[in-house]
């Protein structure tokens, strides 16, 4: 069994060639580049490999040689999403188009005056997704509720080549539950909170909730915190599409009870599951999420 431990994927050597690559080659001469680093993760990255196999063969029902194609794509596909983070943060957005599907909800919930929270999840590429606020006058701070186990040297390498500082503060979990003060706080601004609500982590809370036919563990924290709050609940996704074209989906979640968390995630992982069947190739969690493989 390999769960979720807290850490990506990822060297600052591999961010430090796609800076080069961009600033030297250009981003789509740079995709280019990703073919051998996909070909390297297709032929020797056994773990992800084994655990992707399941995930299109028995959760997607692929089959043999569609399952092999796909496994190759999604590596690529996971990489065109890391280049074009790195070159929108360095400077490059204008390189890109972006479509808003669902924007009013957003707009909605912040003339309400209560604050929101966004629940987002590892598919697509949501890290870029203020970028498309500077496109719809969405003048309002954004709070990441984090756990701190990211890799930091990363971090720190790539706000050394951001052109303009993220407007995305982050609120970071901790065991005194404290951050806890620090999401009211911005709710009482009229601010929004955001969570990913896909990836549970050994010893933390947990809800079991259903996707793609099987059921799977999920972090209790973001569903337990949205259910309690009595403001509004959208889910937020921002998807690759095809060349430098990013769309950005914005649905409100389904009404639930107050204090209902897994009513609220089964509100989730129905939305979770028609993105993902529309976007198979941008699911980006690379362990045992099912914990189904021996």
């Amino acid at each position: 069994m390999n769960k979720w431990k807290g850490k990506s994927k990822g060297t600052i050597l591999g961010y430090r060639i796609f800076v080069w690559c961009i600033r030297n080659i250009g981003i789509r001469s740079s995709y280019f580049v990703l073919y051998f680093v996909a070909l390297y993760y297709f032929l020797f990255e056994k773990n992800s490999n084994k655990y992707f196999t399941y995930y299109f063969q028995k959760r997607l029902n692929y089959g043999f040689w569609k399952t092999k194609f796909s496994l190759f794509k999604s590596y690529f596909t996971f990489g065109t999403v890391l280049i074009d983070k790195t070159a929108i943060s360095a400077g490059l957005r204008e390189k890109y188009t972006y479509e808003f599907d669902g924007v009013e909800n957003l707009k909605n919930l912040l003339e309400e005056k209560k604050g929101g929270v966004l629940i987002s999840a590892h598919i697509g590429n949501f890290e870029i997704a203020e970028h498309f606020f500077a496109d719809i006058d969405f003048d309002c701070q954004i709070n990441l509720v984090t756990t701190d186990q990211e890799v930091t040297v990363i971090k720190e390498y790539l706000e050394s080549v951001t052109v303009k500082k993220s407007n995305i503060k982050f609120i970071y979990v901790k065991d005194d539950m404290s951050h806890i003060f620090d999401i009211n706080e911005a709710l009482s601004k009229n601010e929004l909170i955001c969570f990913t609500g896909d990836r549970y982590f050994e010893g933390s809370k947990f809800l079991e909730g259903d996707l793609l036919g099987k059921s799977a563990k999920f972090p209790a924290g973001p569903f337990l915190i949205a259910s309690r709050l009595g403001v509004p609940v959208v889910y937020v996704y921002v998807m690759k599409e095809k060349n430098l074209h990013y769309h950005l989906y914005a649905r409100v979640a389904q009404q639930v009870k107050k204090r209902d968390a897994q009513g609220l995630l089964n509100s989730y992982t129905q939305n979770l599951e028609s993105m993902i069947k529309k976007y198979p190739l941008q699911w980006f969690n690379y362990f045992d999420f099912w914990d189904d493989i021996d």
